[in-house]
């Protein structure tokens, strides 16, 4: 299912050590956090146990993008507007020539600041050959220093499209000259309600304009969590489910050569023979720079030989591996915008997704029993709001 793009990067210019530690600093004390991390939720893996939850509370259903995760932070030096991305490293990026005037203002001069969203970056396909890197909103944390993570999801949404999306478009609209020389689009990410799985299926991801590597489940009435949020489900085929590992190489000693004068010592360690292929170790994050060997990456030579010729240092790096029909990891991609693996708990949550693997079938199947229960829910509010419309009317004489 998956299709997988190129990848953008991100625009900007990185801040250096001093100012994005300043820049963290400021993201913290708006969110009222202690730790300087990178606030972002993150997703836990689907499991068969997530179908219940769907069926238990309402959440909300968009694809998942192959694109770059990024925050946007947009505040001010002096009297001027200014925007930084922060993307899964927690670097901070200076991007220039956007503007987000303020709701109402038709002189377009107003600005927001003390404001952050999260989204992702797509490149997408317009045809011709062109690809136009768009930034995709899906969450709004704090807006103009009047922090949203206790609202609901709907709520979140509903203020940044009302304040902060409306107003860009309708700037989009007037001057459309100008959009050229954005850094990229805004837009917002496409939601369904969570039983709209088979239109998701069947429209939605055929018609992308970008790489998909599959769905995400978010919860409507859930605060917005830093770090990982067990009310965002991220679901993969199975064969499609994959961990990010960090990946150390260890070469097989060089063999001694008895004819050979020359040869050190026995006594000498010997020396790793490069021209061999390696072993392939694959570690997960376990908190506080610690890593625990989790398993090993299988390469054939003829794959082996295809890294090399990526002429850049492996060791360290972070892999993302999927796992093949014989229970064998698998080089996917290096993932560049990761400064860390998984960590451990992400780990053993993609390990149950494996173990259940539940399919697009199983998704589709359950989707009425979803929409099922969210319309009962739906039903006491709608309900309550007639009543409550009625009792008023009755009592202003309107009714």
């Amino acid at each position: 299912m998956a299709s997988h793009s190129p990848v953008p990067e991100v625009p900007g210019i990185k801040a250096d050590l001093r100012l994005a530690q300043m820049l963290r600093k400021e993201v913290a004390d708006m969110l009222g956090r202690n730790s300087m991390s990178f606030p972002g939720a993150q997703p836990v893996s689907f499991a068969a146990k997530h179908l219940r939850e769907l069926k238990r509370t309402d959440y909300y259903l968009c694809e998942k993008s192959d694109g770059i995760r990024c925050l946007m932070y947009f505040t001010r030096d002096g009297d001027q507007e200014v925007h930084y991305l922060i993307d899964r490293k927690n670097d901070y990026y200076w991007v220039q020539n956007l503007h987000f005037p303020m709701h109402g203002d038709d002189t377009f001069r107003s600005f927001h600041t003390e404001t952050l969203i999260d989204g992702e970056l797509v490149l997408d396909d317009i045809g011709n050959g062109k690809k136009l890197l768009r930034y995709l909103v899906f969450d709004c944390l704090i807006l103009d220093n009047k922090p949203l993570i206790q609202r609901t999801l709907d709520k979140r949404l509903g203020y940044f499209r009302d304040l902060v999306f409306k107003p860009y478009k309708k700037l989009c609209d007037i001057f459309p000259d100008e959009v050229p020389f954005f850094p990229f689009e805004v837009e917002f990410k496409s939601m369904e309600l969570s039983y709209g799985v088979q239109m998701m299926f069947d429209v939605i991801l055929p018609k992308l304009p970008h790489g998909n590597d599959g769905l995400i489940f978010t919860c409507r009435t859930t605060p917005y969590k830093f770090g990982t949020d067990e009310h965002i489900i991220k679901w993969k085929p199975v064969s499609e489910n994959s961990i990010d590992f960090r990946l150390n190489l260890e070469f097989p000693p060089l063999e001694p050569d008895s004819d050979d004068p020359d040869d050190p010592d026995e006594t000498e360690p010997a020396l790793p023979d490069y021209d061999s292929l390696p072993t392939f170790h694959l570690s997960v994050f376990a908190g506080e720079d610690i890593y625990e060997k989790w398993a090993e990456m299988y390469v054939t030579s003829e794959e082996w030989e295809m890294l090399k010729k990526m002429n850049i240092p492996l060791d360290d790096l972070i892999v993302e591996c999927a796992m093949d029909e014989n229970k064998r990891w698998r080089y996917m991609r290096f993932r560049k915008d990761k400064k860390h693996a998984n960590h451990i708990t992400t780990v053993n949550s993609v390990m149950e997704s494996v173990k259940d693997g539940v399919t697009k079938e199983d998704l589709i199947k359950e989707a009425s029993e979803i929409r099922k229960a969210w319309k009962a829910r739906a039903a006491p509010v709608a309900a309550g709001a007639g009543a409550g419309a009625g009792a008023q009317g009755r009592a202003t004489g309107r009714a």
